[in-house]
């Protein structure tokens, strides 16, 4: 993984990702071990990449330690469906309305939704879905399968991504 904005940007630069106003988009680049790029994948910043690509592309250029890693990849997967079913998220206490910000700490989006939040004075639970792999199992099946982020559970209403108009309409 790596960082690189400006005034620094010189990674990103020589990979042709930096853009005149210093920020970078998203990229992926998958190197080989003999440091031959085999792989390009941009995003905008605020677009997120798909991850199954990526691990299929990995796997085509590790066959052997992708089957093994698929293997223990599934099951855990299973376990984690299993986890987010038994554990749907809380419902809110009768008479409270409660909010919880399903979120990662480096998406864009998940800082305006938590300072927009913040700025209302709306109480809210975050919680980081790339530690919590049972709430990204939720959110997974709460966005056709994506971890879309930010995703908010307002008293039980799910809204997925940072719609303003869709958030405030269920904060009421």
């Amino acid at each position: 993984m790596l960082s690189d904005f400006w005034p620094h940007g010189g990674v990103a630069e020589q990979y042709g990702v930096l853009r005149k106003d210093g920020k970078t988009e998203r990229a992926i680049f998958v190197i080989d071990k003999q440091g031959i790029v085999r792989y390009v994948d941009v995003h905008d910043i605020n677009g997120q990449p798909d991850n199954d690509v990526l691990f299929a592309e990995l796997a085509r250029l590790e066959p052997q330690a992708a089957s093994a890693w698929s293997t223990k990849q599934a099951e855990t997967e299973a376990a984690l469906r299993k986890a987010a079913q038994a554990a749907p998220p809380a419902a809110a206490p009768a008479g409270e309305r409660g909010v919880i910000l399903y979120c990662t700490p480096w998406c864009p989006a998940c800082r305006r939704a938590r300072a927009y939040l913040q700025e209302r004075g709306v109480q809210f639970t975050e919680i980081d879905i790339s530690k919590d792999r049972a709430a990204a199992m939720r959110v997974r099946g709460w966005a056709g399968g994506y971890e879309t982020t930010p995703t908010f559970d307002i008293g039980g209403a799910i809204v997925v991504n940072f719609d303003r108009a869709k958030v405030d309409a269920a904060l009421g």
